[in-house]
């Protein structure tokens, strides 16, 4: 059987070695080429330690026009600037991974796989969600389609230091990082902007606030969120909602019992939690931010517009122990 081939953009970074290391594996992909301006000549398992004995790949500075899907795994704000200055065919499946058309500009569509499955299929070009914002709205996206939040939206959640990608900065340090946990961008995270863009598409009425405290974490990978709201309902028919909406989802599970992060590390798993208690239906969401919060949901957007089975190497276990 011939491979699609398939090209990385920015392949040097934390997404971008999620791609290499998921591709690598796909059953119907072949890594046609990965670029990296800055790794250029460099082997990938010089880069990413953890592929050695794995590929022999090579960073390059070149597209191929035989790449038949393009995975932009760029940093925020250099997407639409590379799209710019390298002519890319309309029939070659384009997906992005960074903030740079997460608001449907340029013809591309919000690829939120679970909510937005049609314009996914028709569409060449494909913005992934952020990992934040994806663990927020598939922990909503339910109650948002049946109009049952009338107030503001409460919002807590915590990131692991990937989140904030591979260039060192001061708050990814070891030494600051370790043994330590501190909050940023209290109610103006910029992942706000495309969670409210979906909850509008889900209810056209939705105007509430959601009033987000995010957290950085002592930890490398995952997110972990939980979200609040009143709610006149009882747990079983929150449930029964929320299995019905995810019942055609391979990755999307509902659990009686109380989650935590390694469930889902390494995995392209979302894992919810329902509990209803004063008056408040409150959902705890977990992800791992590199692959349900980028790479893998890249690559199930992939499968998805292709017609192949959604979870297509993407049958991960979870790092549990």
């Amino acid at each position: 059987m011939e491979k699609l081939k398939i090209g990385i953009v920015g392949a040097a970074g934390y997404a971008g070695g999620e791609l290499i290391r998921l591709l690598l594996h796909h059953p119907k992909a072949e890594i046609d080429f990965v670029l990296s301006n800055s790794q250029n000549g460099k082997k990938v398992k010089e880069v990413h330690t953890d592929l050695i004995g794995e590929t022999d790949l090579v960073f390059t500075q070149s597209l191929k026009e035989s790449a038949q899907v393009i995975f932009l795994a760029l940093p925020h704000g250099r997407s639409q600037q590379f799209l710019q200055e390298n002519k890319i065919a309309d029939e070659v499946l384009v997906i992005d991974l960074s903030t740079d058309f997460r608001d449907e500009k340029e013809d591309f569509v919000y690829g939120l796989t679970e909510v937005f499955p049609d314009k996914i299929k028709s569409s060449k070009r494909i913005a992934n969600p952020g990992c934040f914002a994806t663990a927020i709205q598939l922990a909503l996206a339910p109650a948002i389609a049946q109009s049952w939040i009338k107030q503001s939206i409460h919002v807590t959640g915590i990131t692991g230091s990937t989140g904030a990608g591979v260039i060192p900065s001061d708050t990814t340090h070891f030494s600051w990082r370790n043994q330590n946990i501190s909050s940023y961008k209290l109610f103006e995270h910029q992942h706000l902007h495309e969670v409210k863009q979906t909850f509008t598409q889900l209810d056209s009425d939705f105007k509430e606030d959601i009033l987000f405290v995010p957290y950085r974490g002592n930890f490398s990978r995952g997110i972990l969120i939980t979200a609040y709201f009143p709610f006149k309902g009882n747990l079983k028919e929150a449930k029964k909602e929320f299995i019905e909406y995810y019942k055609s989802s391979s990755f999307v599970h509902i659990s009686d019992d109380l989650i935590d992060l390694k469930q889902v590390v390494n995995t392209n798993k979302c894992l919810l939690h329902l509990e209803v208690k004063s008056g408040q239906l409150i959902i705890t969401s977990i992800v791992d931010n590199l692959l349900k919060g980028a790479a893998g949901q890249a690559v199930q957007n992939m499968n998805l517009h292709l017609g192949w089975e959604e979870n297509l190497g993407l049958q991960l276990k979870a790092n549990a122990y």
